[in-house]
């Protein structure tokens, strides 16, 4: 498992019951991949033994586990499955409900600043891409983007491409878009 051989602290990470409840965003404070555990910033209230799903954002994609909550004194780490990678579906789908903006458009590989960001709210994401809603007709499948996310004090960038959208009757469009990762 490779990505598992990544250092994922400092990293954003969304947690998420088994239901796919989101129930915190928080940071990575600590990973050991020798034993598979991690440590977060402020941790959900969940009790040892109970079951969860992580979204880990990392460079140049997202990385999904599922892991269960233990007890150490007063910490409560995260033991990530081994083997639980997760390459399926399609991915599963984090609800979240978060901003994020478009600040640069890519146009044969090099960016291009818009003199003001775009406003976005991502509805959920997956290891391979995700969904946000934006003001209606901004965006066109195919078009390449920067897309900027905060949690915290961290900020991930991730290039995207727009797959698909969806326009509504109230002045909005949700777009689907994929992470691209390396010379896609």
């Amino acid at each position: 498992m490779k990505a598992l051989d990544s250092d994922y602290t400092g990293c954003p990470i969304h947690i998420y019951d088994e239901s796919g409840n989101h129930l915190c965003n928080t940071m990575v404070t600590y990973y050991n991949k020798k034993i598979l555990r991690i440590e977060v910033e402020d941790p959900p209230d969940l009790e040892a033994g109970d079951e969860c799903k992580l979204l880990i954002l990392t460079a140049p994609k997202p990385c999904e586990y599922r892991g269960r909550i233990i007890r150490i004194g007063k910490r409560k780490p995260i033991v990530i499955y081994r083997g639980q990678e997760l390459e399926k579906r399609e991915e599963s789908r984090f609800r979240v409900k978060m901003p994020a903006s478009i600040e640069d458009f890519i146009c044969n590989g090099n960016p291009y600043p818009l003199m003001l960001p775009l406003r976005v709210e991502l509805i959920n994401i997956s290891k391979r891409g995700a969904r946000f809603r934006a003001p209606f007709n901004t965006l066109s499948d195919g078009d390449r983007f920067l897309l900027r996310m905060r949690i915290g004090d961290k900020e991930k960038v991730l290039l995207t491409e727009i797959k698909n959208h969806l326009d509504n009757e109230n002045g909005i469009s949700e777009y689907g878009c994929r992470f691209i990762v390396g010379n896609d």
